[in-house]
């Protein structure tokens, strides 16, 4: 049976050198693997001479000796002819095994694609962010405040330094992974890469775990942490802490602390981004001849004027009197809105003034009333 030649199996010229070997190895592993092709038998084949080939031209010995001899270089028959040869190139490893060593972690063909190799696992790890929900009150919210919390995170163990050995005792290389922080089983024509159940995919095992943590070098710490909450924020807004999340592992950087507030909500006024509303009561003989009124805003009362004849619902505008931009442009506005308070519970006397006085108005009194009954009577004809 004709064997192809590996140069051309590879796709490289002979005198392309070990890189180019490499590079184009992967592109063409990762063409051809199983992985990717499940139950296509040419494509299996394929990978299988993909790895014969490039375990020849990747090995300088086996290169020269193939470059001399052809494939007769690894066929014992032909090197027993030649009184065994000297370059002693022997048997073909697993292609899957050559796969592995060359994109190295599991051998799936999924970690090239999507990025999913493990880092060193015994290199620093950065400590998690951690979340805190905090209520404060619709002033604090407005007007900006400071605040102490105490959060409960892990935190470095003291007796082993963050260490999570016991003084005295050793780390050493894991005997289940050797180290990798993953064991690898094969089934079939596919490899399955899973965090070492040994070392927890540390890579390492404890002699003598510190027992405070339970050799994990962290411990459950409460801390209190300051918070200055600018002015302008409102529900949903997040402030982060730097550094004050969980600590890390084996000397990483701590996480940091993400505070999610909360703003209760107002008795008097209602919040529309920077702007405020405020619903104020005025009595019918002040919305009818017009009066002076205080109204409430966040930095005390101010006096607004409400002219003679003054409807319900009529807005007026407080201009600067509303909430600071969190941003810092400028402040925003108060509305008010009046709400006409219709007289309850009347004397006998105070009755009979009101008929008086109803008796003593025209239509003109009423102009509203009058064009909103033309309209109706129009409506009908």
């Amino acid at each position: 049976m004709t064997q192809r030649d590996y140069y051309e199996i590879l796709g490289v010229t002979r005198d392309a050198d070990d890189d180019t070997i490499k590079k184009t190895y992967r592109k063409q592993a990762i063409k051809f693997h199983p992985d990717k092709n499940p139950g296509d038998k040419a494509a299996e084949e394929s990978f299988k001479e993909l790895g014969h080939a490039y375990e020849v031209l990747s090995d300088p010995q086996k290169r020269a000796a193939y470059d001399q001899y052809g494939h007769a270089a690894f066929d014992p028959r032909a090197r027993a002819g030649r009184g065994g040869g000297g370059f002693g190139a022997g048997g073909f490893h697993d292609p899957f095994e050559v796969f592995r060593e060359v994109f190295g972690g599991g051998g799936s063909i999924f970690d090239e694609f999507f990025g999913t190799g493990r880092n060193d696992p015994s290199a620093p790890q950065r400590g998690e962010d951690l979340r805190y929900d905090l209520e404060i009150t619709f002033e604090e919210a407005a007007m900006g405040c400071e605040k102490e919390i105490t959060v409960s995170k892990p935190d470095r163990c003291d007796a082993c330094e963050g260490s999570g050995v016991e003084e005295g005792s050793k780390t050493r290389t894991c005997p289940q992974c050797h180290g990798r922080g993953q064991v690898i089983s094969s089934r079939g024509i596919f490899s399955i890469a899973q965090t070492c159940p040994q070392c927890s995919g540390a890579g390492r095992v404890v002699e003598k775990p510190c027992k405070p943590c339970h050799g994990s070098g962290r411990r459950d710490k409460k801390s209190t942490i300051k918070l200055r909450i600018p002015a302008g924020v409102d529900t949903g807004a997040r402030l982060r802490s730097t550094g004050n999340g969980s600590s890390g592992l084996r000397g990483g950087p701590p996480g940091d602390l993400y505070v999610v507030l909360h703003a209760k909500e107002h008795e008097i006024f209602q919040r529309e981004g920077d702007d405020l509303l405020c619903e104020i009561p005025v009595s019918l003989v002040q919305a009818t001849l017009g009066a002076e009124i205080e109204v409430p805003t966040l930095n005390g009362n101010a006096t607004i004027k409400v002219p003679a004849g003054t409807q319900p619902g009529a807005l007026f505008r407080l201009k600067g009197k509303g909430v600071k931009n969190l941003q810092g442009y400028g402040h925003g506005d108060l509305h008010v809105r009046i709400a006409v308070e219709v007289p309850t519970h009347l004397t006998a006397e105070q009755k009979q003034k009101l008929m008086e006085f109803a008796a003593a108005c025209d239509e003109n009194v009423n102009p509203i009333s009058k064009s909103f009954f033309d309209k109706a009577k129009n409506l009908f004809r």
